[in-house]
């Protein structure tokens, strides 16, 4: 059969990383998909620039459209990221009766219900698996591997700036403000880490893993998302006396309710797997009803480990070229017309436990005010503790772990909590997930 022609949009890291893979793993990347696929033509902003990939015998242009104008290309690659133009290109190119892979997360959790409905009207394939968790194959496991399943629910570590701040905080004992610098420098996190540290781009993956696992449309706009600015290192050694790890974590789990879709900082017990992922490294562990749980781990960007999971959908797409549309796996894993509407929980309707650290002045009664202010919320308590301060506090810490609880009485509680003369400042509060 003849080679199947590639374009690619874009010559950063991961366009670099796709050219290297491409061409390096050739042969290996022909046997598997049963043709040869050919790099033709790509485009980049500055043609001047020096890549961390060989571009000979590859046309450049800065101009994207005319690669998505070329009649000889059959499958794009959009490795440029944001949402702005790009949709543009990317429906153009599905206009053109073009396979399209990418690696934008944002296009897909903001726009993928358009693109895909379109994708679907032209008989062409949309495929994504670089969007989420880089080089892990997370959702071909849930859409194809786990597709015998109800999905309980899941939960990732799938930001890695996030869990190397954190990582360090813990490890290092450093503050947030000097882990993120270092972020910076490494070139882990954007000079503007708003993305990365307040939960938004967690939550752009969030939104694609839930729609894949619940069978819903793609609704960025009601993930709750936030971030772990508020962390300190007081929160970070408590956490770990209690035996817990704090972690960012992307969660959606399915209640009779609805959905919960949230993305924030979390304590988890040490013992399991997903707390003991570090650095930039990701991870998502989803449970299944006949699986059970399972765990997927590996690095969650980087040139060639998303360049892995890009050349992977090249090759299904390839694979696909020859059957009916009709036949092919379903962009968000069930069938278009069978997407559910399961209505997505509002912030003060999750259910969880807390783990609450409040200072207060050393006097009698202090504890019984604040345990009576839970009482009155319905808030059970499953330990409290009254902390030696740490760092130089003058105030008495004091630490509250609470039984699952609903998110509204929580937040009433606090409320009435940091209103007592006795408590000075805010509450710190983290959400608690047991994960089993």
């Amino acid at each position: 059969m003849k080679p199947v022609k590639v374009g690619i949009l874009g010559l950063g890291t991961v366009g670099g990383g796709t050219v290297n893979v491409l061409k390096r793993n050739a042969a290996e990347i022909a046997r598997r998909a049963g043709r040869e696929i050919i790099i033709t033509r790509a485009s980049a902003k500055d043609l001047s620039k020096q890549r961390i990939c060989d571009t000979q015998g590859i046309a450049l242009t800065t101009d994207p459209f005319e690669i998505i104008n070329d009649p000889e290309i059959e499958i794009i690659l959009e490795l440029i990221g944001g949402a702005g133009q790009v949709k543009d290109m990317v429906l153009k190119a599905i206009e053109n009766g073009k396979h399209v892979v990418t690696a934008n997360k944002s296009l897909i959790a903001l726009h993928g219900n358009e693109i895909f409905a379109k994708a679907s009207e032209k008989g062409v394939i949309v495929a994504f698996e670089a969007a989420v968790a880089g080089g892990i194959p997370i959702i071909k496991a849930i859409r194809e591997g786990l597709s015998g399943n109800h999905i309980e629910w899941l939960a990732g570590i799938i930001n890695g700036t996030g869990n190397f701040i954190l990582t360090e905080m813990r490890d290092k004992g450093r503050d947030f403000a000097d882990v993120l610098a270092e972020a910076q420098a490494l070139g882990y996190a954007e000079t503007d880490p708003t993305f990365d540290v307040e939960g938004i781009d967690a939550g752009h993956k969030l939104t694609i893993l839930a729609s894949i696992a619940f069978g819903i449309p793609l609704q960025f706009d009601k993930v709750y998302t936030e971030g772990i600015t508020k962390i300190t290192r007081t929160d970070v050694e408590y956490a770990e006396q209690l035996g817990y790890r704090i972690k960012h974590l992307g969660i959606a789990r399915k209640t009779p309710e609805g959905i919960e879709l949230r993305v924030h900082p979390t304590l988890i017990p040490e013992r399991r797997l997903i707390a003991n992922v570090n650095g930039v490294m990701n991870a998502v562990l989803v449970k299944g009803d006949a699986v059970g749980p399972t765990l997927y781990y590996g690095a969650g960007a980087g040139a060639e480990p998303t360049a892995s999971s890009v050349v992977a959908d090249v090759i299904d797409v390839v694979r696909a070229l020859t059957s009916d549309p009709e036949n092919r796996v379903p962009h968000l894993a069930f069938q278009a017309d069978a997407l559910a509407d399961i209505p997505v929980l509002s912030a003060d309707k999750f259910r969880t436990s807390y783990y609450l650290r409040l200072n207060a002045e050393d006097k009698p009664g202090v504890l019984a005010e604040v345990t009576r202010i839970l009482a009155d919320h319905q808030i059970s308590i499953e330990a409290i503790s009254q902390k030696v301060p740490l760092h130089n506090e003058t105030s008495v810490p004091i630490i509250i772990l609470t039984q699952i609880t609903l998110e509204k009485e929580m937040n009433a509680a606090i409320a009435e909590i940091e209103a007592l003369k006795t408590v000075t400042g805010k509450v710190n509060r983290i959400r608690l997930e047991t994960l089993g």
